[in-house]
């Protein structure tokens, strides 16, 4: 922290040198790069917006491709249904924050016989309580417990009003355990290995509007370990110990980045004291990322662009340059045009586009640009 705050007022050179220092040319762009920008842009729905009546046959039209929902007997469509639902694509694996008020809901065998949606979810329950029955066995759902459940079974159950966080993952990614977690339908996950998979989607969860598409891969195969390892038998848990610490101390890397990124002293050693790690295992870390220095200079491109596309960010290149580590205005402008196919300059009118993170074809991209059109295309 000290060496943070020590990094936080740059030296400024004059204006004459910083003109000079940089290329007037343009430098040739690359069309086969593309940029490593947020691979993410949320898919929002919301019925705050719409007159009360109207508001609970919306929500019932929106969730129709997992369930049928109802009203309370005591409630009326005219009261109101102020619900919103938030979905984010990871490719591999569908987040979504949702808020509703209380009601009931089922998916049933007739919507089963219609729908070739029979992904897993699992529910964090933020706030409220549930209610979910599987074959005449009732989970309870609440704040710190974490159920799952199957698409490709009937159920039906009943909620209060609450805040969740669901994960929607394909069938095909558990294909070497289907039977594991076939045997596991519509039960709670308990114990320190769930708690680690709470804290890790919370982290994730915390990240979602900076991450690239070069982690959504990662992050689904973690999310797919550590599921398992919430539900693997008492004999395995040595084994699944020992790699959900390797995930978990990964984060916490990369956490450590992102939260440095303007510390001219995030070095390998840096990292090493704040995590209490040698650097044989931080390199062994970073290995699939092409290393520890390759990424701390990625992220910090990344962020140096995203703040020079920025129309609100007014800073001169060579003041963002130095604020993310960079000494030398030439080796930011190498770095740069390396990373992104464009000089700083360009830059400065090249906004960071999302990458779509879907595992869609061009074609099917309208087509999949709702809900149900991303819990279809799911996996494929």
């Amino acid at each position: 922290m000290d060496a943070k705050r020590q990094g936080k007022t740059p030296a400024k050179q004059p204006p004459e040198r910083d003109r000079r220092r940089w290329p007037r040319e343009a430098q040739p762009h690359n069309e086969s790069a593309s940029p490593l920008g947020p691979a993410l842009q949320p898919l929002s729905f919301s019925t705050l917006e719409l007159a009360p009546e109207d508001q609970f046959a919306t929500w019932q039209a929106h969730m129709a491709p997992l369930v049928e929902v109802k009203l309370p007997d005591d409630k009326s469509p005219d009261d109101g249904f102020p619900a919103d639902h938030t979905a984010w694509n990871l490719g591999g694996m569908l987040i979504v924050q949702q808020h509703a008020p209380a009601h009931s809901y089922i998916r049933s065998a007739a919507k089963l016989r219609s729908s070739s949606i029979d992904h897993w979810y699992i529910a964090l329950p933020r706030t409220g309580r549930s209610w979910t029955e599987v074959d005449r066995r009732v989970a309870e759902g609440q704040p710190g417990k974490l159920e799952i459940r199957s698409l490709g079974y009937p159920f039906r159950g009943r909620t209060t009003d609450s805040e969740s966080l669901f994960l929607y993952l394909p069938r095909d990614l558990f294909s070497d355990v289907a039977a594991t977690l076939d045997a596991k339908n519509n039960s709670s996950l308990i114990g320190n290995f769930a708690s680690l998979l709470v804290d890790y989607v919370n982290s994730i969860e915390a990240r979602l509007r900076s991450l690239t598409a070069e982690d959504l891969p990662r992050i689904v195969h973690a999310t797919r370990s550590m599921i398992i390892a919430c539900l693997a038998p008492p004999a395995e848990h040595a084994a699944a110990a020992e790699q959900l610490a390797g995930v978990a101390l990964m984060e916490r890397a990369r956490r450590y980045v992102q939260n440095n990124l303007d510390t001219p002293h995030l070095t390998p050693d840096s990292m090493c004291r704040a995590l209490g790690v040698s650097r044989s295992r931080l390199y062994q870390l970073f290995e699939p990322s092409g290393g520890v220095l390759h990424y701390i200079q990625s992220r910090r491109l990344l962020a140096a662009h995203i703040a020079l596309s920025d129309p609100a960010d007014s800073r001169r290149i060579v003041e963002i340059a130095e604020a993310f580590g960079f000494s030398s205005a030439a080796n930011f402008s190498r770095a740069f045009s390396k990373e992104f196919g464009y000089s700083p300059r360009e830059g400065r009118t090249t906004v960071v586009l999302p990458r779509s993170a879907n595992s869609v074809s061009p074609a099917g991209h309208e087509k999949a640009s709702s809900f149900e059109g991303w819990l279809r295309s799911l996996g494929s």
